[in-house]
C-alpha cells in the first residue's frame, strides 16, 4: 500500500507514525523540531489521513506498509518513532524487520493487549454524525459532544472532517474499517524473536497506558529498552510538552 507522507528536513531518515483517528499532522510540532537534525517522514497509516483505505487492518499489514514505504523511498534503515497505535506499528516493524530499524521510540503504549475499550464513546459520536445532512463543522461538534465531553478530543477528531469534490462533508479516516478492526488495534505484539536495537519508551507521567506490570513483556521483546517519563502529561504527551519531548527524542536518536 502506497502511504502518504510529508517529508521535511535533511539528515538520517526518521519515520514518524501517528495514532488512532490521527494523521501525520498530529505529530507536526515534534516533527518540525526533529527536522532540524533529521529527514523526517511523517506518514499517514492505512485508513487514516490521505493514505488509501482498506478493508484489512492489523499490525502485520501496517508494519509491512512502513517497510514498503521505505523500499519505495530507497531507505535501507531508519529511526522509527510512533505514538499509541503508531507505537505498536513501530514495534511490529522493529520485531518483524529488525535489520531495517536503527533506533526505536515508542510513545505511551506497551506491547500488550489492552482489555479496556477506551474509544466506544468516540465511535458512537462519529457514527452519530449524518454527513449527508451536515451543513457546517460546528454541527458535527455539537453531535459528537453528546458522546465526547472533552473539547480537545473533539477538535482532534474533527480534523478528519473535510469537504469532498462534490462539496459535501466526508471523513478522511475509514471509520467503518477502524470500528470493525478495533479489537485488532487493541492487540499486543506477537513475535518469536526480539529487537536488539536501542529502544526508548516515553511515558506520559499521568497516563496509565504503560504500567509496571508491562515491564516483563517490554523487556522480552525489547531487551535494550529504557523508560523515560514526561512529568505532568497524559497520553498526548507530545501535544502537551512538545519542546521537552522533541529535546528528549533528539538526545536519544543522536547519541
Amino acid at each position: 500500500m502506497k502511504l502518504y507522507a510529508r517529508q521535511q528536513g535533511k539528515g538520517a531518515d526518521l519515520i514518524s507514525i501517528h495514532g488512532l483517528f490521527g494523521s501525520q499532522e498530529n505529530l507536526g510540532a515534534i516533527n518540525r523540531q526533529l527536522a532540524e537534525e533529521f529527514l523526517v517522514h511523517g506518514v499517514d497509516v492505512r485508513n487514516h489521513g490521505r493514505s488509501p483505505h482498506s478493508d484489512e487492518m492489523n499490525y502485520e499489514l501496517m508494519a509491512g506498509d512502513i517497510i514498503e514505504y521505505m523500499d519505495n523511498q530507497g531507505i535501507e534503515k531508519a529511526h522509527i518513532l510512533g505514538h499509541s497505535m503508531g507505537g505498536k506499528i513501530a514495534m511490529k516493524a522493529a520485531l518483524d524487520y529488525p535489520d531495517r530499524v536503527e533506533k526505536l521510540v515508542v510513545m505511551d503504549i506497551a506491547p500488550v493487549q489492552y482489555k479496556v475499550r477506551r474509544h466506544d464513546d468516540v465511535f458512537a459520536g462519529l457514527h452519530a454524525v449524518n454527513l449527508e445532512q451536515l451543513a457546517k463543522r460546528s454541527d458535527a461538534d455539537k453531535v459528537i459532544s453528546e458522546y465526547v465531553q472533552e473539547a480537545a478530543v473533539r477538535s482532534f477528531l474533527l480534523k478528519n472532517l473535510y469537504r469532498n469534490e462534490q462539496g459535501s462533508y466526508g471523513w478522511r479516516m475509514n471509520l467503518q474499517a477502524l470500528h470493525e478492526h478495533y479489537l485488532e488495534i487493541l492487540d499486543g505484539q506477537s513475535a518469536d524473536g526480539a529487537f536488539s536495537g536501542e529502544t526508548l519508551f516515553l511515558k506520559g507521567g499521568d497516563s496509565d497506558y504503560i504500567l509496571p506490570e508491562h515491564r516483563e513483556e517490554v523487556l522480552r521483546h525489547f531487551p535494550k529498552a529504557s523508560l523515560r517519563e514526561i512529568a505532568n502529561t497524559a497520553h498526548w504527551l507530545h501535544a502537551e510538552k512538545p519542546d521537552l519531548v522533541a529535546r528528549t527524542l533528539k538526545r536519544f536518536f543522536l547519541n
